[in-house]
Order: structure tokens, then C-alpha cells, then sequence
């Protein structure tokens, strides 16, 4: 290729697309760093579903139909790959897992995960996310019977990585807890920060951020070397091909190696734990800001006459599930989707050449007016008769749905479920809603303060 095509390859693309222009983008450049949920925002309001951004090369389109989403994520999901900055920031620290491995064998892996969160897995673990949940909540009752406000993000993140490991390894991680939460919480930060380079560096030269990130990663391999080498110990001589119906289990009686197992159990304890509980976070906030919804769910809860499990049918908590759903709708974790065409595709009037890229936000389509009345408010009514097919995709859509969602649906059931039997939550004096941060998952920026009582207090 000479000078001049290479030059010409270099151009932003003209799909007759509405965008901003490249000063606009320049000019944004730091905003779109520091708050990129606003920032889409606005684009989609000025320019409306189908935006274009200035980029060299190949498209990149901002999609906020649900048509078009629904075309991308699972009718054409064939012609739409994950080579994109995104997961190949995320696979720098889990290595080609389920979630950001870009390879047809992601099929593979995922039929042997399936039956780690089988309907009948799911009744079977039920217990132990409910131990999770007590053994973090029982630490925070000399403060609940003062009244105090606590930070209710971190326990979040402890439960949620207590459930996992208990769960998916039956592992207690408590040992390595601090371990894990230090690890994956500067994990964290160095993918969002690799999937906002605009000039990536080779992962080979002694930058700061590869040098950092080399030692999360050696930290998190020595976590899942020592579980897995544990696992393998475990073995009865009987069955020596046997190592547990968990998730840990199926995965070392499969034919993967060591490092593949590594990445699947890296990617659910990072996925796993990061985004739940910052759905929890948020849903405990919105509950506090909504005590009539949090006492209509109390007492449904009781009503049931035993502990909530993470099966129990809708029709026996209509309100609690609707308000989990509602949650979802107001703050998904995964607050950005994207996607790399393989061939050329029409997506609604427009014609997209093959390495496109494609952006679609949850967040923005779960905002949009034309599909959600008072789309900003929280109404858990819209959820009353079931969840829409369309439109709301807090897990994604389509063949690369997380495998994850009933266990994670499961789990805040019953972390709400234990939270509420006990404690009440109500916002602290002064209260101000904490901006979302936008790692991984879409977390509240510097905690999530909220007052917790107990419950009988106020009976």
C-alpha cells in the first residue's frame, strides 16, 4: 500500500451518518474520558439513534434503536464480532474467557460453563448465597442498631465475591478476599484505561500502566493457581476424573489446560462479583430513596413464610422482582456493548462496510423516551406484567447473553431478601446521589452512604 492509500485509509469513513465533526470530538476529548454516559447521551439527543463518530478507517456508529440493537446482538449476531478495543483490553487481565474471547471456540467453553448455572445448579447454590449474604450483613449489626450510615457499595462487593467463590468453586474465599478485591478492583481501572487509549502500546514496553497491570495479573494467577491446584487435590482415587459439579469442577474435567481454566475463573470472579454488586448498590439506593416500594417488599417477602430463594417464582414477588428489574433498567452494570462487523450489513437505511465498528449503550437505550415513559423515573410497574423483549438488555441479547443473568438475578433476590428481613434503608441527611463511574461495571463514584436500622424498629 503506498503513501496516499495509506493516507486515504486513515480518513473518517463517510456513511451519511449525522455525528460530530472531529473538533467537536476534540474538543469533548477530556469530557468523553472523565463522564462518557453524558456524553453519549448528549450526541443522541443532537443527533438522534444512528450516530457517527470521526474516526480513521472503518465506521464507528453509536446504535440506540432497539431494532438495530436487536439486528447486531442477535438476528446478525453471526457477522458481528468482539475484535474490538474493549474486550481486548479486558482479556490484558482474564485472558480469551467467555466474556471477552472474540473466537468461534467461545461456543465451546460456554456448553461446558452451561451446567454450573442449570435451573437445578441454581436451587442447589441457593444456600450458600444466602450464607454469603449473612456472614457480610452480621458484621454490620453493632453499627445498624446505632444507626449509623454505612457504605453499602463495599459490602456489596463482598457478598458478591463470597457467592461466587461459595457458588460457582464451592470455595470459601475469605482468606483471599482482600487479595481478590485489591486485584480486581485495580483490574478494573487498568481495562477501562487500555479501552480508552487512543494510542495503545505494545503490551511488551515497561510503561507504567503495563507494569501495574503485570503485577494484577500476577497477583490474580496466584489466587486461581492455588484454587485450582486445591481443586485438583481434592480428587477421590476412585473417581480421579471427578472434581465437582461446580462450575471449577466441569472445568478441570474437561479437556481445557490449566491457563484456559485460569482465564474462565479469572473472567466469572471479576464479572461475576463486579457487576452484581454494583447493581445491588444501586438498588439499595433507589430502595432508600423509595421507602413505600422497600415496605411493600418487605412484607411480600414475609408473606412468603420462608427464606426468599433464588428460584422463587415471579407471581409470588411481583413487586420484588419488578423493582430488581426496574433497577436494572435505571443503572445496567455493563453500561457499553461493542461489536466489529465481519462483512458488509444494511442496519436500517444505512450501509455499513465490513469492520465496522458498532457502540450500543444500555444505559442510553434504557433511557430512551420513545421506549420508556418517564424514562429517568423509578417505576417498578413497568415491570408488573413481565419483562419486555425488546428494549432492555441489562444482561446483552442474543447468542452472547450473559451466561450469568439467572444466577445474578438469583443472587440480588436473595441478598434483598436477607437485607430487608433485617434492616431498613433510608437515605442519610444531606442526601445527594453519587454520579456513576464507568469501570467495568457502572459503579457509584466514592461509595453508596445510605442509613441502615433495624428493621422491627420500625414495625
Amino acid at each position: 500500500m503506498n503513501l496516499a492509500a495509506r493516507l486515504q485509509a486513515l480518513q473518517p469513513a463517510d456513511i451519511g451518518v449525522p455525528g460530530p465533526s472531529t473538533a467537536d470530538m476534540a474538543r469533548a476529548f477530556r469530557s468523553v474520558r472523565r463522564d462518557p454516559l453524558t456524553f453519549l447521551t448528549e450526541v443522541t439527543e443532537r443527533f438522534g439513534d444512528t450516530v457517527a463518530f470521526p474516526v480513521p478507517g472503518a465506521p464507528a456508529v453509536l446504535l440506540n434503536d432497539p431494532a438495530h440493537v436487536r439486528q447486531v446482538l442477535q438476528t446478525s449476531a453471526r457477522n458481528w464480532g468482539k475484535q474490538t478495543v474493549q474486550y481486548a483490553a479486558l482479556a490484558r487481565v482474564t485472558g480469551p474467557g467467555l466474556l471477552a474471547c472474540a473466537e468461534p471456540n467461545w461456543i465451546e467453553h460456554r456448553r461446558l460453563a452451561a451446567p454450573a448455572f442449570h435451573r437445578r445448579r441454581l436451587e442447589a447454590v441457593g444456600e450458600q448465597v444466602r450464607d454469603a449474604a449473612r456472614t457480610v450483613l452480621a458484621d454490620q449489626t453493632p453499627t445498624a442498631h446505632s444507626g449509623s450510615v454505612v457504605d453499602v457499595s463495599p459490602l456489596m462487593h463482598r457478598i458478591g465475591l463470597d457467592a461466587v467463590g461459595r457458588a460457582l468453586f464451592c470455595s470459601d474465599l475469605t482468606a483471599s478476599t482482600e487479595r481478590l478485591l485489591d486485584a480486581s478492583s485495580g483490574a478494573a481501572e487498568f481495562i477501562v484505561r487500555l479501552g480508552r487509549s487512543v494510542l495503545p502500546t505494545a503490551q511488551w514496553a515497561p510503561t507504567r500502566t503495563n507494569l501495574r497491570l503485570r503485577s494484577v495479573r500476577r497477583e490474580l494467577d496466584a489466587v486461581a493457581t492455588d484454587i485450582i491446584a486445591a481443586r485438583r487435590r481434592t480428587a477421590a482415587p476412585s473417581t480421579p476424573d471427578f472434581h465437582g459439579d461446580d462450575l471449577l469442577g466441569l472445568l478441570i474435567d474437561s479437556e481445557l489446560t490449566d491457563v484456559e481454566i485460569r482465564d474462565e475463573l479469572i473472567t466469572m470472579v471479576i464479572a461475576g462479583h463486579e457487576t452484581v454488586a454494583a447493581a445491588l448498590s444501586w438498588t439499595l439506593m433507589l430502595l432508600a430513596e423509595h421507602t413505600e416500594i422497600q415496605d411493600r417488599m418487605r412484607a411480600e417477602l414475609g408473606a412468603l413464610g420462608s427464606p426468599v430463594s433464588m428460584l422463587t417464582p415471579r407471581e409470588q414477588l411481583p413487586i420484588t422482582r419488578a423493582a430488581i428489574d426496574e433497577a436494572l433498567r435505571l443503572y445496567p452494570p455493563a453500561w457499553a456493548i461493542s461489536r466489529r462487523s465481519l462483512a458488509a450489513e444494511r442496519v436500517g437505511d444505512v450501509d455499513l462496510p465490513a469492520g465496522t465498528l458498532a457502540i450500543i449503550s444500555p444505559w442510553l437505550l434504557h433511557r430512551r423516551g420513545e421506549s420508556w415513559p418517564e424514562p429517568t423515573q423509578f417505576r417498578p410497574e413497568r415491570f408488573i406484567q413481565g419483562v419486555p423483549t425488546s428494549g432492555y438488555i441489562p444482561f446483552g441479547q442474543g447468542p452472547r447473553l450473559c451466561i450469568g443473568r439467572d444466577f445474578a438475578l438469583g443472587e440480588m433476590l436473595v441478598v434483598i431478601g436477607e437485607l430487608l428481613s433485617s434492616y431498613r434503608l433510608d437515605t442519610p441527611p444531606g442526601w445527594t446521589r453519587p454520579d456513576p463511574e464507568t469501570l467495568v461495571a457502572v459503579h457509584p463514584r466514592g461509595g453508596m452512604p445510605l442509613r441502615l436500622t433495624p428493621a422491627d424498629h420500625h414495625a
